[in-house]
């Protein structure tokens, strides 16, 4: 079948399979030109199909040459209908891997379950023994917690007051003013469920109870600060009690992990398109305006040159992990360069839909997004059929 971009919203509802595999294949060339990390040899990836979570898995793997278990929730394809983005991802990571002569294993489920937690451990006990490396990378809008059974929705809202400030539709360019209402008690509460640390909590303590975790095991969890421009409605508001939430949960999974001598990080990243962000108000003008001044100064990352960074600087540069005054890694440290960001903000000022196309990098925003489902992608021919049933080698239907 020809497959094309069906829009709905901030949503696109196909995905393309060679679209997918160009952008995995782009990426492992990229991690491979950088030259080898001497990273974890064992590592489970949690929320491995798309954005940082694909890149990790992709950054151990050809990086340091790992053996990875992923753990994603897509949709298989149909007939005459589309997977969802991650699922060719996934199937292209493996095919690629297998080639290398790497093991790559994964699991399609809900990782919030206790279903899918006891099957990977099954699958480390039976493959791998142990694994060294833990990336949770999970997003996802809703939750059900597996002791409660009760289901929580997160919500992208302000905390005591209404937000109002600039937005841009980015299939449009339109700049235009947007009020976001404040959030309610429970909201917070269901976004902390879904967003914070219980669920990475609950990971790390079912490996380490069915003894999978090997010694000196590391953990790393990612997050995100942004810029005062964005607080109000990121990290001031639902969302950023999430991450506050996360982000102290990697001290209590550290002391759980004292007998073993492991370690929880939480990375904070840099600002880039996913699903996720396109949906946040004030984020995509945001983005696009960082992605003009980061590229001007030569220091623009996506997210595989973003975590390649992350692991042969800071994870495995061979010496102590840096991190902030709150026990921190801090990726984003080019984006919150004060010169980029004083750049930024006087470039918010002055946005408009008339100059945005001009001041901006619009453009980029608007292909970075159509990567995330494989469009748009340099040495792919869109007009040619393109068979959309493709399976995963570790995944049986």
């Amino acid at each position: 079948m020809i497959i094309e971009p069906r829009m709905r919203g901030f949503i696109c509802l196909t995905a393309h399979p060679k679209g997918a595999e160009q952008n995995v294949k782009n990426q492992i060339e990229y991690v491979k030109s950088k030259g080898k990390i001497e990273g974890a040899k064992k590592v489970l990836v949690i929320g491995a199909s798309t954005g940082f979570g694909l890149a990790s898995r992709i950054t151990s793997a050809f990086g340091s040459d790992a053996a990875t278990i992923g753990i994603f929730f897509e949709k298989p394809p149909l007939e005459g209908k589309t997977a969802s983005p991650g699922w060719y991802n996934s199937a292209a990571f493996e095919a690629e891997a297998h080639k290398a002569g790497l093991y790559a294993k994964s699991i399609n489920g809900d990782a919030f379950s206790n279903e899918v937690k006891d099957q990977t451990i099954d699958l480390i006990k039976a493959d791998l023994g142990q694994v060294d490396l833990v990336i949770y990378s999970l997003a996802s809008p809703v939750r059900t917690n597996p002791v409660t059974g009760i289901t929580h929705r997160s919500v992208l809202k302000p905390i005591g007051n209404t937000f109002s400030n600039k937005t841009v539709d980015f299939h449009t360019g339109k700049v235009s003013e947007i009020s976001i209402e404040p959030s309610k008690e429970d909201d917070i509460e269901n976004t902390v469920a879904v967003m914070g640390g219980e669920d990475w909590s609950m990971w790390i303590d079912a490996l380490k109870k069915a003894n999978v975790l090997a010694p000196g095991a590391m953990t790393v969890a990612y997050s995100y600060i942004g810029p005062s421009l964005t607080e109000a409605v990121y990290r001031k508001g639902t969302i950023g009690r999430a991450k506050d939430h996360l982000e102290a949960t990697a001290f209590s999974i550290t002391d759980s992990l004292k007998d073993i001598g492991g370690k929880a990080y939480v990375s904070v990243n840099k600002a880039l398109v996913t699903q996720a962000s396109s949906a946040i108000p004030v984020i995509p003008l945001y983005i696009s305006l960082l992605y003009k001044v980061m590229k001007e100064e030569g220091v623009h990352e996506g997210t595989i040159e973003q975590i390649q960074r992350l692991y042969q600087e800071r994870l495995y540069s061979g010496g102590e992990i840096p991190t902030d005054e709150k026990g921190r890694i801090r990726i984003d440290d080019w984006e919150m360069r004060d010169d980029i960001q004083e750049k930024v903000a006087a470039l918010w000022t002055k946005a408009t839909t008339e100059n945005l196309a001009e001041i901006g990098d619009l453009e980029g925003y608007r292909k970075d997004f159509y990567h995330l489902f494989g469009f748009e992608v340099q040495g792919v021919d869109y007009a040619a059929d393109a068979n959309e049933m493709v399976g995963i080698d570790s995944i049986k239907s």
